[in-house]
């Protein structure tokens, strides 16, 4: 991402985020995205059964400045492919937008319809679309662009006259099934998830991403040192637990 230094935790007394959902879909710009936080609450879904699918909209290629951009993006992919295997989920796919220069259109509108329809997700998750972090780091482009792409994306993937060429040409029916979007590190939370086993496996998840996180401190900072400081920071709490807090929007 990288996510920035938290500024405080997560507010107690959030609404637990509803639980009537088998499938999600995951949607982020880069690979390590979902790693600041999210993860510790997939890893506690996919515990219980659920089934967690990620889609990234780039490769990440742009995002380690010592390696370009071809060999990075094989690095990445290998990492993230290796850090949603610790948190339980073995589905993962890319789309081939370009890293650092995600455009709002229909392309990506196309492409975010298409894989709801094709996964049929009740619950949609992903990060943080909002201007800033906590109202005090400014948030990038990419991020701002597909969370937001996100927020549209229910409609465009339930409505037969939207793309109707995903009917047409693909036999990617219309689905009108998501529930609702939870956008993880939101500075205007609204549910919680608590976490408890999950913490450990999100360090290990974001710890993954080994080369990124190098390319990041040059060195200075083990990556198992650094996934579990900004996982333990970004904890909130619900009631006296650890959580992980969403903004989450009904459909």
């Amino acid at each position: 991402m990288p996510a920035p230094e938290p500024t405080s935790s997560g507010p107690a007394g959030l609404t637990p985020l509803p639980g009537d959902w088998e499938r999600a879909l995951a949607i982020v710009a880069h690979p390590d995205d979902l790693e600041y936080g999210a993860a510790a609450a997939v890893a506690e879904w996919t515990d219980a059964g659920r089934e967690v699918t990620y889609l990234l909209v780039t490769h990440g290629e742009a995002g380690i400045d010592g390696i370009g951009p071809d060999e990075c993006a094989v690095v990445r992919e290998a990492e993230q492919r290796a850090s949603a295997a610790a948190v339980g989920v073995q589905n993962v796919e890319f789309l081939h937008h370009p890293d650092g220069v995600i455009e709002a259109g229909l392309p990506l509108r196309r492409d975010l319809a298409a894989a709801i329809r094709r996964h049929r997700p009740e619950l949609l998750l992903t990060i943080n679309h909002h201007d800033t972090w906590g109202g005090v780091h400014w948030n990038t482009p990419d991020h701002r662009v597909v969370g937001r792409a996100v927020l549209d994306a229910p409609g465009d993937a339930g409505n037969r006259w939207i793309f109707p060429e995903l009917f047409e040409e693909h036999g990617l029916a219309p689905w009108n099934g998501v529930r609702r979007v939870a956008v993880a590190g939101s500075p205007h939370p609204t549910h919680a998830v608590e976490v408890g086993p999950g913490i450990e496996r999100a360090i290990a998840s974001l710890a993954e991403h080994r080369a990124y996180i190098e390319g990041l401190n040059s060195g200075a900072e083990d990556p198992e040192s650094y996934a579990r400081h900004f996982i333990e920071q970004l904890l909130g709490t619900a009631g006296n637990h650890p959580a992980i807090t969403f903004e989450v929007f009904p459909r």
